[in-house]
């Protein structure tokens, strides 16, 4: 509670009941402390805190107020603070001398707030409450709110009910609601409440129970009920029933209405079923229905997420043909889809067709062509669409900011971010409630993703209101970055504070697992999600597939691309250049070619990602004029091959020992970047000639660029390769006076030559990197491993394996491949150890040791969080 209500709360003590005792204000902490532990997942009070307040107002019997969400606890105590200052204080009086149903729905009705009641009345009969005392006095409480006029109340109640005690017991509260109506609301009030309160906690089969029982009684069920039941019978796949209960209305009532219809194609069109959906659109007059503008965008949109743009432009010519205007909405759905499909001249035409039918393009006409714009790298444009967007009066918002902020960040320049923002803060066109949102997803774009939630949660303390926008916002920042318990945790904040979840949060939440490479973890949650009927789009896919790419897993990577087509899920040209990518990379060339090729007889316009993904598989495998052939390809289809394109090249050229071949190329660069002069510089180091190297290096200063960890990691490697530690130490020290942090690249490649070297100096630089504290990784445990092998040790090489599996270290393919060679030397070899040998033992089991105790006590710090238990638990 705010310290400002409690000084309100105190200036009115003559009005306060003799047993509530306020505590005083110096004694509450001034904001909660927030759990960031990984082992719990409770947002919990500081110690200091006292008491929670909200036990004073309830019978002792209740244990603790966990069944109440903050949105709902800050309601609750506003209402009970106005309730007493109006003087209704003896009602709280009466509740603490004896409980009775009563009273609970006394103190519900003098809230005159729907949210206030609920959450009161969750508090009253939450844990302590026996089952049979949840049901009988439960019924009782909504029998006397739905006598009153209150039945929406009344419906909340006996849903939470029937959530409480389970469904098995939902026939017993029907008759028991049916056997005591009679004094308190009609045949209908009670039946239609019961239908709705069983369709809120998710008993289908109980609500079909109830409209078996209103037309037995000779009622007609509510229209509104009747769609509401629909949708959830198509949600189940119980499309029998539907049809059942659709032909009932026809006959019986209440008709068919246009939400009818359109309800239904919605729900038909979410479920995959796209022929469903059209043929309601196409036959819904011949029940006196007619199709308005957003039954024909849910069928467009349909259209447009299946990858078939055209047949939605086709739908959208034939509804004005039929007298039927398009709407914002219309257009704003086929321009996304034609800037998925990475075709922005397209969506320009559609944008500009928009006047001809008398609709004027809206906020979010314009952010879905700016998003487009940005994805396609042309952030030039999308800033002069922003001045047109400002020019005709329309007011961005949040995702507009966003996409141009990120935009600049990513493709542009950061001084032009930064401006963008100074300037929109202080704009009057950009609405008071949107300030927050834009300032806490500017911090998590900084960076500052601590600093973002901090400010989120600080609003949120303030009772200020913050959108679902800003705690996405902070959920894909720490997505990116992989603190998956930390996603998790702003996660049960933002269900907490009553808000719920989008399909960019599902992603990002994905994205957290996956960036942590638990991807078993990410396939389980998305399974998880999709039972529960989470709102999971192409992107969840996408990035579950990119997940399995980035450990080795193809044939998994391409069953997610094989699940997604067959839910319905359109693949777009986002999901297709991961696809390509990932089979480019893992050198499955004829696959990715294949996909290419389907990715264009689909409309889709492959951009410089693809063709690069595609040209980098081909050089990597040694196939460099079929990758020359793409880049002529390119260059037909108005793409300028830019850097990263030229790199691939330069690189396989310096790989097949054509140094002067990668000259040329990098010659006709008009901007050679950094990454440039690093392939340029490994050419070098790896043939070896260290003069070229160095001419690299000192062209690089030359303009002004200081070389970077990657620079200083290929020259140290060049060195340890060709066994000049002492030169390799001098550039290692170098590399750490510039003020460069070294990185595990640096470690492993310093690691390596130490394994390699006998002298005292290798023992000197060891203690030296395990001071540095840096990060081992399982290229580090491979290495070490691997050297047990060729020091004539491969008993060691399977004795620490399975040490290192015992505390749940991952290893990857390489490690199999050492390991197979391991057992084949053990098999091989004899018993004894030289001297020699023996010494070389102790070195190396002493570096493995250090490195195991560090991951033993490490991993068991890692999140054993059951993703799944918690996604349920907030669900409930």
């Amino acid at each position: 509670m705010s310290g400002k209500l409690l000084r309100r709360l105190q200036r009115n003590t003559a009005a306060l009941p003799s047993f509530i005792k306020l505590p005083s204000i110096t004694t509450l902490s001034p904001k909660p402390h927030y759990s960031t532990s990984p082992h719990d997942l409770k947002i919990e009070p500081s110690l200091s805190e006292p008491q929670d307040i909200l036990f004073q107002f309830i019978p002792i019997r209740v244990s603790n107020t966990d069944v109440i969400n903050l949105n709902e606890r800050r309601t609750i105590i506003l209402s009970l603070a106005r309730m007493i200052k109006m003087g209704n204080g003896y009602l709280l009086e009466g509740l603490s001398r004896g409980f009775s149903p009563v009273s609970v729905a006394e103190i519900m009705l003098s809230f005159r707030d729907r949210v206030a009641a609920f959450g009161f009345f969750k508090l009253v009969f939450g844990e302590g409450n026996e089952r049979n005392v949840v049901v009988k006095e439960g019924c009782r409480v909504a029998h006397m709110l739905a006598a009153e006029g209150l039945r929406y109340e009344a419906q909340d109640v006996l849903s939470w009910v029937v959530r409480r005690v389970g469904s098995g017991r939902g026939r017993e509260i029907v008759e028991l609601m049916w056997d005591e109506h009679w004094e308190y609301e009609s045949d209908f009030s009670v039946l239609d409440s019961l239908m709705r309160a069983f369709m809120s906690a998710g008993t289908v089969s109980l609500a079909l129970d109830v409209v078996r029982r209103m037309r037995e009684v000779g009622l007609v069920p509510g229209l509104s009920a009747v769609n509401i039941l629909l949708k959830m019978l198509v949600r189940v796949g119980d499309y029998g029933s539907v049809w059942k209960l659709l032909r009932d209305m026809v006959r019986r009532g209440p008709s068919p209405s246009n939400f009818t219809f359109t309800g239904l194609i919605l729900w038909f069109c979410r479920k995959g079923c796209l022929e469903i959906g059209e043929s309601l659109l196409h036959v819904m007059h011949k029940f006196g229905c007619e199709p308005v503008a957003y039954s024909y965008n849910v069928v467009i949109n349909a259209y447009c997420c299946r990858g078939r743009t055209v047949d939605g432009m086709c739908l959208k010519e034939m509804m004005i043909e039929r007298g039927c205007s398009p709407t914002f909405a219309t257009f704003s759905t086929l321009i996304s889809a034609r800037c998925k499909e990475g075709n922005v001249i397209e969506a320009r035409k559609v944008f500009d067709s928009m006047p001809e039918v008398g609709v004027s393009p809206s906020t979010s006409v314009y952010n879905a062509l700016m998003d487009g714009y940005v994805k396609a790298r042309k952030v030039d444009e999308a800033s002069v669409l922003f001045g047109e967007m400002r020019s005709k009066g329309v007011n961005p918002d949040c995702v507009t900011l966003n996409i141009l902020f990120r935009g600049h960040q990513k493709y542009g320049t950061q001084e032009d971010a930064d401006r963008l923002l100074r300037d929109e803060a202080r704009s009057p066109l950009l609405p008071d409630f949107a300030i927050p949102d834009l300032l806490v997803a500017s911090l998590c774009s900084a960076g500052d993703v601590d600093e973002g939630e901090a400010f989120l949660m600080e609003m949120l303390e303030r009772g200020l209101s913050v959108s679902v926008f800003a705690f996405n916002s902070v959920i894909a920042a720490y997505g990116r970055e992989g603190l998956v318990d930390k996603a998790f945790l702003v996660y049960k904040s933002m269900v907490r504070y009553g808000h719920t979840l989008s399909s960019s949060t599902c992603s990002s939440l994905l994205l957290s697992l996956c960036n942590k490479g638990r991807i078993d973890d990410a396939r389980d949650l998305m399974d998880h999600m999709i039972g529960r009927g989470f709102p999971l789009n192409k992107v969840a896919f996408t990035l579950l597939m990119d997940g399995y790419f980035s450990i080795g897993n193809v044939a998994a990577a391409q069953n997610v691309w094989r699940e997604m087509e067959e839910r319905g899920i359109s693949p777009d040209a986002v999901a297709f250049s991961a696809f390509v990518k990932g089979l480019s990379n893992a050198g499955y060339l004829q696959k990715a070619w294949g996909v290419f090729t389907e990715m264009r007889r689909r409309g889709l316009v492959p951009n410089n990602f693809v063709y690069n993904s595609l040209i980098y598989g081909f050089c990597n495998s040694g196939e460099s004029r079929k990758a020359m052939e793409l880049e002529k390809d390119m260059k037909r289809k108005d793409l300028i091959p830019d850097n990263h394109t030229k790199n691939i090249f330069i690189n396989c050229f310096c790989k097949e020992g054509k140094m002067q071949s990668a000259i040329d190329a990098f010659k006709d660069m008009s901007t050679p970047d950094i990454v440039t002069y690093n392939t340029l510089i490994n050419g070098y180091c790896k043939a070896p000639k260290f003069a070229g190297s160095d001419t690299f290096v000192n062209m690089l200063q030359a303009r002004d660029w200081e070389p970077d960890i990657t620079t200083y990691n290929i020259n140290i490697h060049g060195l340890c390769f060709t066994r000049r530690l002492n030169q390799a130490v001098k550039l290692f020290n170098e590399l750490v006076s510039a003020g460069i942090i070294p990185d595990s690249v640096t470690y492993n490649t310093m690691l390596n030559a130490i394994c390699r070297n006998k002298s005292e100096f290798a023992m000197t630089l060891t203690a030296r990197l395990l001071k540095m504290t840096l990060v081992p990784n399982v290229v580090t445990m491979n290495l070490l491993l691997s050297h047990f092998c060729k020091q004539g040790l491969p008993e060691k090489t399977l004795i620490w394996e399975q040490r290192l599996r015992e505390i749940g270290f991952k290893f990857d393919d390489m490690t199999d491949k050492i390991l197979e060679k391991a057992n084949l030397s053990y098999q091989q070899a004899g018993t004894g150890i030289s001297r020699g040998r023996q010494e070389r033992n102790v070195f190396l089991n002493l570096l493995m040791y250090f490195h195991y105790d560090y991951f033993r006590r490490n991993i068991g710090f890692e999140s054993r969080i059951p993703y799944v238990d918690l996604i349920d638990a907030v669900f409930q």
